[in-house]
């Protein structure tokens, strides 16, 4: 039987180190790194073959994340959070200085998600304990730009290679089974004074429409 703290704490030490690591979420597998690691971020962008232009999502422990990663907050986006979070919705914010634009796209926006998995949630709190400042990581999902997500371990492999096949595929894969979700999460633009939909997931418009009492641009 894998020791799933073993692992856990080698990952820490994986993305503390400047490397890249696979792990399961409640929708589909992200293959992420910390965002101050430039190089490894760099190395997310080359084995997806992603655009630059195409900001990561940074996947946080806690709600109260959003004020140290993102700016001007608006009410209706903390509503959000406290309702769908841990859970599959993206909150696209304003950035601070905290967060480097080559994770962003170069864009003044960052991505915020709070992953409902008990793995990555560990993993997170793990990372966490060891820093006095929020660390999030910066994780899309791990397959090619373009193809289908992951949902678990061995569709990692698939997609983007076995740990230690070089840059190219990540260091390491923790593997938690197949994902629950199997579905990427709702992005909402919060940048604005009411929400807009930018990717439809597995979170529902009416269930956000619901929650700020009125309906969502799309």
């Amino acid at each position: 039987m894998v020791d799933m703290s073993a692992q856990i704490d080698r990952a820490v030490e994986v993305l503390l180190g400047g490397g890249v690591v696979a792990f399961p979420t409640d929708t589909v597998y992200g293959v992420g790194a910390l965002p101050t690691k430039e190089a490894a971020i760099d190395r997310i962008y080359s084995m997806k073959g992603r655009p630059r232009s195409r900001a990561l999502i940074i996947h946080v422990h806690k709600r109260e994340a959003m004020s140290d990663i993102a700016d001007n907050v608006p009410d209706y986006a903390r509503q959000l959070a406290e309702a769908f979070w841990p859970g599959a919705l993206t909150l696209v914010l304003s950035r601070t200085e905290a967060v480097p634009a080559y994770v962003t796209g170069e864009r003044p926006t960052v991505g915020l998600r709070m992953p409902n998995h008990p793995i990555a949630t560990r993993l997170l709190r793990a990372l966490n304990e060891q820093s006095d400042a929020t660390v999030g990581i910066a994780a899309p999902s791990a397959n090619r730009f373009g193809d289908t997500p992951a949902a678990t371990a061995q569709e990692v492999v698939a997609r983007l290679g076995a740990p230690g096949s070089g840059d190219s595929s990540p260091d390491m894969i923790l593997d938690g089974g197949a994902c629950p979700g199997k579905v990427p999460s709702t992005i909402l633009d919060c940048t604005g004074e009411w929400p807009r939909v930018l990717r439809r997931g597995a979170t529902s418009v009416q269930a956000i429409e619901e929650i700020i009492g009125r309906f969502v641009k799309q």
